[in-house]
């Protein structure tokens, strides 16, 4: 249509673009037409897209009939593969799912619709869902779009990579691991995971059926703040709240998102697990800097055991039937070669993975463990593993209120790594799935670029072990000037506003 402006409605941010679309002074056609057109750009860049929802076109037409105004009314939203949407699959990259089109749209797509947007793409992941890259067989490899020979991160990578490229204003996606925290960090875009149980999960597909050891969470990514603040308004609501009675009924609090109290703010550098990139170290201390000078009060955390959290409680808790049920979803379809060891692991008996953990101990001290981790367990292990994690959630809120923290600074792995990196570098994950392990809301905000200087003191890069992963990660991030670099933003259970409120100060400094 050659009266409608593209590019300006393309920098709209959502809050602005949502009050247009409101008061009329935007059609919805244009809009979503302005975003159908650019998400096809991006997605023939960065091959992000799995699927076009070809019924948004009828709720398009419909939105202006009904004359009912959500606080979505008109926006164009985007959602992960493993997300259901009726009439479409959700594959997870298996091929055994093509052709399975859900019954029904899961709760959180029937709350967007009620709120009046419309979702109008799916998007893709890795294989299973359990990687930080973003590759499958039914659709391929997508690429990051800041730089194609970097990964967009997973598992919700193509979230990432189309808000990143500006084909979507909004999307959504999960994370058991850091799987929206990567994809945001690695293409320059925020994102919020809440705590698990915030926003309903039903009708969402996850990678290990049934494992409550580590907590998975449904989230928001986008361009700023201020449009995850909305995105949370928008679906905390009497519609969430009855279509899924297991979720909390937490209408946002306004008030403590639009607070200016000063915060105390906990940090740290490192978790002595993952060592940080240059650019990852430097983030966490300008944005502390500047926190500083705008009156907060800061304070060091000190971080214990994370490797023991990794092993015993991630590792462990995700396949703690061995690894059995998860190589089994695998029945059938070509898996990638990345995965050989770990299959090979997973159906190795548990005398054989003893006896090899044993053997490893003093070569490859991260080896052993994953080997260890990697045992099937009995029923009265797993619980006992429950009770652990319980207890060591207890412990850390008690550290964290003996400080007297509101919330807390950390470092967010990046910059992107190259593609096959992720698939290849599992071990770190630590400083993401800490938060999974715990269920506390976290945000990811870019918050700075690699520099030069990074890239030369890179050069020293040796890591905490020294193993085969520490020289690999050093490799991953090389070549990287110019590269977003970001930092999680943590607040206790229940505080999705308090996260919110504290990656806004950060982003505005």
């Amino acid at each position: 249509h050659p009266s409608v402006n593209m590019v300006s409605i393309l920098s709209l941010p959502l809050p602005e673009l949502s009050k247009k679309l409101r008061d009329g002074s935007l059609p919805p056609e244009h809009v979503f037409y302005a975003y159908v057109g650019k998400a096809l750009q991006i997605a023939t860049e960065t091959n992000c897209i799995t699927e076009y929802l070809q019924e948004s076109e009828t709720q398009l037409r419909k939105a202006k009939l009904t004359g009912k105004l959500g606080l979505l009314y008109g926006v164009p939203v985007s959602i992960k593969d493993s997300i259901d949407c009726q009439g479409h699959d959700s594959t997870l990259g298996f091929i055994k799912n093509i052709n399975k089109p859900a019954a029904e749209d899961s709760v959180v797509v029937q709350v967007l619709r009620r709120q009046g947007a419309i979702p109008f793409v799916k998007t893709n992941v890795p294989q299973s869902l359990i990687s930080y890259d973003c590759k499958n067989l039914i659709f391929g490899q997508t690429f990051n779009p800041l730089l194609y020979t970097r990964s967009p991160g997973g598992s919700s990578g193509g979230e990432g990579a189309l808000v990143g490229g500006g084909g979507s204003i909004l999307g959504f996606g999960t994370d058991v691991g850091g799987s929206l925290r990567f994809p945001a960090a690695f293409c320059g875009i925020c994102a919020l995971k809440p705590t698990g149980n915030r926003l309903s999960k039903k009708g969402i597909i996850s990678g290990v059926l049934g494992q409550k050891a580590v907590a998975a969470a449904v989230g928001p990514m986008a361009k700023d703040v201020e449009s995850l603040a909305l995105c949370m308004r928008a679906l905390l609501c009497e519609d969430m709240f009855s279509l899924d009675s297991t979720v909390p009924p937490l209408p946002f609090n306004e008030e403590v998102y639009s607070s200016t109290q000063p915060l105390r703010i906990g940090y740290y550098e490192t978790d002595f697990f993952t060592m940080p990139s240059p650019a990852m170290r430097r983030a966490v201390r300008e944005t502390k800097q500047l926190l500083e000078d705008a009156g907060h009060t800061l304070v060091p955390f000190e971080l214990t055991n994370v490797d023991y959290m990794l092993f015993n409680f991630c590792v462990r808790g995700m396949f703690a039937d061995g690894g059995t049920s998860f190589v089994k979803k695998f029945k059938g379809e070509l898996e990638s070669s990345s995965m050989g060891m770990f299959f090979w692991l997973a159906k190795a008996p548990n005398w054989l993975k003893t006896f090899l953990s044993w053997t490893a101990k003093p070569f490859v001290p991260r080896f052993s463990d994953i080997i260890r981790s990697m045992r099937a367990n009995t029923v009265d292990e797993v619980w006992s593993l429950h009770c652990e994690i319980e207890e060591f959630c207890h412990q850390f809120i008690a550290q964290w209120k003996k400080l007297n923290l509101d919330v807390m600074l950390c470092p967010m792995l990046g910059p992107a790594l190259g593609i096959g990196y992720p698939g290849k570098l599992s071990v770190a994950v630590s400083y993401t799935m800490l938060y999974n392990a715990l269920d506390f809301p976290v945000g990811v905000v870019p918050v700075t670029m690699v520099t030069d200087e990074d890239e030369e003191e890179l050069k020293g890069y040796q890591g905490y072990f020294r193993d085969w992963w520490d020289r690999t990660l050093a490799k991953a991030f090389r070549g990287s000037v110019g590269l977003p670099v970001a930092v999680q933003c943590v607040a206790l259970p229940w505080q999705e506003e308090l996260c919110l409120r504290f990656m806004k100060e950060v982003e505005m400094l």
